[in-house]
This record gives structure tokens, C-alpha cells and sequence, in this order.
């Protein structure tokens, strides 16, 4: 029998964690510690994601994909051996506390100091990454148990001063601190200076945001929960999915409230006849570029001549320019649905074209005539953009009357890995790529590599819609980039719009030529040291490409027809 290469391997353990996944909420509970999550932990070793580093490495912690996780999952969770995802429950008069993770707009809430709640309204995708997530903990957690272990007394010296640093953390000085680090360094298996850089990283984030518990007691908190577990099965970490999450799966809930918000609120716009352009986008590159020019100009500061330059200054207005574009045609809708997606509606027939940054090109003869409506919606998560945009293009009932507001383009820039190139580049898709199933979409692009400017380094190609960042291994990139597929970026949400976008137009819904637009800027590119996720935001270098793309996309929208 022929072996299997690397790259297959990895995909049937992306398949397999995949289906255990499903399985295990259809079945209700797991542990990880128990042979299901055992199961769950083998698949993630086996495919080794590139954000998690050395993971599968027994003999050391993994740092970076550990701040990456803290980042991502709510305060506490390495406390918990009680976890429970449910659909949809009424909180707001509890004293549980809500707590919203530092990187990602999650919904939890601690309903003792033991016990999280995640309220799942992002769909399977988020079901898959907090799962990813809790079986790295889990793995990381078993390699601290197995390094303070000691044959003779139970625990290692090293875990016997940690326990007396944690004690007096807030109290040590410089020089204890440093003892306490090159402690800590020894228990996690790193150097020093990687203990430090993690250890500094995490006590930022949480004196500014309280997004965390610091990385002494994280490792302690971890370390501790896995030794009550060898004594008592009672503390076994559990996850629970409540049957109000299974039934929810796959039926739109939050997604159909959401849609049904917006097309009442466009209604009562009276813009029910007017031509819609829909971009999936921040929540502020679209405002800024059309109203911070104004907003400098009433309050008497000079624009400078160079967009970017100008976006970079506006940078903590954001208010200001709210307040300004709020009286010239610009609305911010705010999510009650709790899909977590907020919109900016714009009534480009209002905005003033003589406050408009110079360097804009737009067709303002076809503006007055037509008075495009732009629906700016916040970035999705993963399957949540498919419910999203399936009930978004839908027709409605308001008031006994079938309303179907006129679609024009749908436009998406995104964020995305990129996989010839790096930070700060740009990528068009010309198809999407579904991971993992046998659905793939060809993309008739609006958008060409003449629409940007010769500054930015822009790639055509496939995208790969992947099931989620934390569930990427590099001989699997390396098959999409370097095979037939030629794959130019992966990404989360573009493969789920198309699949709705075909959708609406097999129904009708829309028309089969209408404008679609997908450009990404690079956010990371996960094969290269240094580059990927989990060495940091991009800061001033994505001010450019994300900015470019805006641009070029509402010029494209007000510039028709040519």
C-alpha cells in the first residue's frame, strides 16, 4: 500500500477533528481528558497547526500559541472544569459576569469560579475554534503536570516555589522577578527570554484590558487543575452542548434577526426602491475615507494630500468623524440579534462632494441621479457569513408587502493569509476553495490588479476557505500553493458569501451579472517565521492595503455604469 504523504495525513486529521467535533455536540458532552477528547487531541497533534508551534513537542510549552489562545478565549477559562456552549440564554438579569474575549467577539459569561458559559451565535465555525482551542490548553496543560511531576515527592521543587511566588506576585521586585521567571522557565521548558517575552506580553493586556490572569497563574491554574483531576474524576474538565445548541445548528436564528433588522430599518429609510451595494468590511475604512476629510475641514485642520497619510491622522477621531458623518447621510445600526454584527448605512446622495478627500474619483452626476444606499457590514466568522448573507439577499414581509430591495454588487474585503507573499500585500480571489469538502466557486472578480496602485504588491489567484485559523498545518499551504491550485491566501468567510450568493441567484433573488468584489489584505503569512498570526497584529503596515482596497472598491461602486 502506498504511504500516505504529509499533506494527506494532515488533511484526514483536519477531516477527523472536524467530525469528532460534530459528533461530540450532537452527543452532548465530552472530556477532554477523557478517549473522546483524547481522540480530539490526537488529530490536533497530527496536523500540527503553524499558529499552535510546537505543540506536538511533549518536552516544552508552546508560548506564542498560548498567548494566542489567552487572546481569544475569556478570562479565566484555564480555571474552568465546567465549560457549557448553548445557543441562546437570558443572562442580563444574573449576576453572572459577561466577559468578552480580548481578540475575538465571543460571548461568555463566568457563572461561578469554576464554571463558563459560551453563548454560540456564530455557528459551527465558533464551535470549532473554542473546541480547537480547549484541546491545545488541555495538551499544554498535561505537558505542565508531566514537567512538576517528581517520582519521590509528588511535585518538583520548581512547582513548590511557584506555588510561593503566586502567593506574592504583585510584591516581587525586580530581582525576584527575574528568579520567579528563570523558576517558571524551567517548569515550561523554554529560555528565559522566551518566558519573559510571554510573561510581559500577557501582564500588558492584562493591567490595560484585564484580558487575563497573568502567566504565573495561568501555568499554576493549569498545572493545579490537572492534578485535582488524577485525584478526583469529579474535576474532570466537561464540556456541555445544551440541546438548544444542537437544534439551533444550521437554522439561521441569529442571522435571520439580524437580516430582518436591517431591511425593516432600510425601510423605514424609504430606501426600499433605491439601488444597494452591500460591503462586508470593518466598521471603519468606509467611513473614514468618505467623511474625514469633512470632519478636518469643519474643524479647521488642513487634509493632508495623500489618503493615507490623512487616514493615519484620523485614527483616534473615530467618534468625531461619527458625529460629522451622522449629518451628511451616515447611520450606524448596532446589532441587538446577537449575531455580533454591527452596519453602517450610507446615504451616498447626502454626502457632501465638496468636502471629499482629492484624491477620490467618483461619478457624482451618476450619485444625484441614482443615490446609491452602501451597507457596510462588520466582518463574519467563518459558516455565520453564509446564514448572514443567505437571509440578508432574501426577499421580506414589512406591513403585509414582499419587499426585495435591488442588490447592485456585493462587495468583500477581508482579511486573509497569504501564501506567496507577505504582510501588507493584497489578494483577489479568482475561485474559492471549501477545506475539507468538495465545494468550490469560481469568483467573476470585479476587481483586476490595474485597480490598485503599483505600490502594493497585489496576487490573483484561488482562496482557500478554511475551517478555521487554528486549523492549519503547513504541508497542507504548501500543497494548495505549490499544487495545481495555485491558492494565493486562505481565509474564512469569502467560500461561505459565494455559496449564498450562488444560492440567491439559482432563487432569483438577485441577477447572475451582478458586481461581485473579493480583495484581501495580508494579515499574516503562515508559512514564514515571523509572519504568521501568532507573532502579532500589523499595526501602521496595515493602514495601506486595507485603505487601498476600501478606496477602489467604492470607486468601482460610484463610478458605474463607466
Amino acid at each position: 500500500m502506498q504511504e500516505l504523504s504529509k499533506s494527506q495525513k494532515a488533511r484526514n486529521a483536519i477531516r477527523t477533528f472536524k467530525i469528532l467535533a460534530d459528533a461530540l455536540t450532537l452527543q452532548g458532552s465530552y472530556k477532554p481528558s477523557g478517549k473522546a477528547g483524547e481522540k480530539l487531541a490526537e488529530a490536533l497533534k497530527m496536523f500540527s497547526p503553524e499558529i499552535y508551534g510546537s505543540m506536538a513537542d511533549p518536552r516544552i510549552v508552546e508560548l506564542k500559541g498560548l498567548e494566542y489562545v489567552i487572546d481569544r478565549m475569556p478570562r479565566g477559562i484555564e480555571k474552568c472544569n465546567r465549560i457549557i456552549l448553548t445557543a441562546q440564554e437570558d443572562f442580563q438579569d444574573t449576576s453572572f459576569e459577561e466577559i468578552i474575549p480580548l481578540k475575538r467577539r465571543r460571548v461568555s459569561y463566568a457563572v461561578s469560579a469554576k464554571e463558563m458559559c459560551f453563548v454560540i451565535t456564530h455557528g459551527q465555525s465558533e464551535i470549532y475554534d473554542i473546541l480547537t482551542h480547549i484541546t491545545f490548553l488541555t495538551i499544554e496543560s498535561q505537558k505542565i503536570l508531566q514537567q512538576i511531576s517528581n517520582r519521590v515527592d509528588g511535585t518538583s521543587t520548581e512547582w513548590i516555589e511557584l506555588e510561593r511566588i503566586i502567593e506574592r506576585e504583585s510584591e516581587l521586585k525586580d530581582d525576584e522577578l527575574d528568579q520567579a521567571l528563570w523558576n517558571l522557565s524551567i517548569i515550561l521548558g523554554r529560555t528565559y527570554k522566551e518566558t519573559r517575552n510571554t510573561y510581559d506580553y500577557l501582564d500588558a493586556n492584562r493591567r490595560l484590558h484585564n484580558a487575563n490572569s497573568g502567566l504565573f497563574n495561568i501555568i499554576h491554574t493549569l498545572g493545579r487543575r490537572m492534578i485535582e483531576e488524577q485525584t478526583s474524576a469529579k474535576e474532570e474538565l466537561t464540556i456541555y452542548f445544551t440541546p438548544s445548541l444542537q437544534e439551533m445548528i444550521g437554522h439561521h436564528k441569529y442571522a435571520s434577526l439580524w437580516a430582518g433588522s436591517i431591511k425593516e430599518k432600510l425601510y423605514d429609510l424609504g430606501f426600499q426602491d433605491r439601488p444597494v451595494h452591500v460591503i462586508s468590511a470593518n466598521m471603519h475604512s468606509v467611513r473614514n475615507i468618505l467623511y474625514g476629510s469633512g470632519m478636518l475641514l469643519a474643524q479647521g485642520e488642513p487634509v493632508p494630500a495623500d489618503l493615507y497619510e490623512m487616514v493615519g491622522q484620523l485614527r483616534s477621531q473615530g467618534r468625531k468623524i461619527s458625529e460629522y458623518a451622522e449629518k451628511f447621510g451616515y447611520i450606524f445600526h448596532k446589532d441587538t440579534s446577537g449575531s455580533n454584527i454591527d452596519v453602517n448605512i450610507i446615504d451616498t446622495s447626502r454626502i457632501d462632494a465638496a468636502t471629499l478627500h482629492p484624491s477620490l474619483h467618483f461619478n457624482l452626476e451618476l450619485i444625484k441621479q441614482q443615490q446609491p444606499v452602501l451597507l457596510v457590514m462588520d466582518y463574519a466568522f467563518g459558516t455565520q457569513a453564509f446564514e448572514l448573507m443567505d437571509e440578508l439577499l432574501c426577499p421580506c414581509q414589512i406591513q403585509d408587502k414582499v419587499i426585495a430591495f435591488s442588490i447592485e454588487s456585493i462587495s468583500v474585503m477581508g482579511k486573509a493569509g497569504i501564501l506567496p507573499g507577505k504582510k501588507g500585500d493584497i489578494m483577489l480571489a479568482t475561485a474559492h476553495v471549501m477545506e475539507g469538502t468538495p465545494h468550490n466557486y469560481i469568483v467573476n472578480n470585479d476587481l483586476t490588479v490595474d485597480d490598485f496602485d503599483p505600490g502594493v504588491n497585489v496576487y490573483c489567484g484561488p482562496m482557500v476557505t478554511v475551517l478555521g485559523t487554528s486549523l492549519q498545518n503547513r504541508d497542507v499551504l504548501e500543497r494548495f500553493h505549490s499544487s495545481s491550485w495555485k491558492a494565493v491566501g486562505l481565509e474564512m468567510e469569502g467560500g461561505h458569501y459565494q455559496r449564498a450568493i450562488s444560492a440567491a441567484i439559482i432563487q432569483g433573488h438577485i441577477p447572475m451579472d451582478m458586481k461581485t468584489r473579493y480583495a484581501y489584505y495580508a494579515s499574516d503569512n503562515p508559512l514564514q517565521s515571523g509572519q504568521t498570526l501568532a507573532s502579532g497584529p500589523m499595526g501602521e503596515e496595515g493602514i495601506v492595503p486595507t485603505y487601498m482596497i476600501t478606496k477602489v472598491i467604492l470607486q468601482k461602486i460610484l463610478n458605474y455604469p463607466e
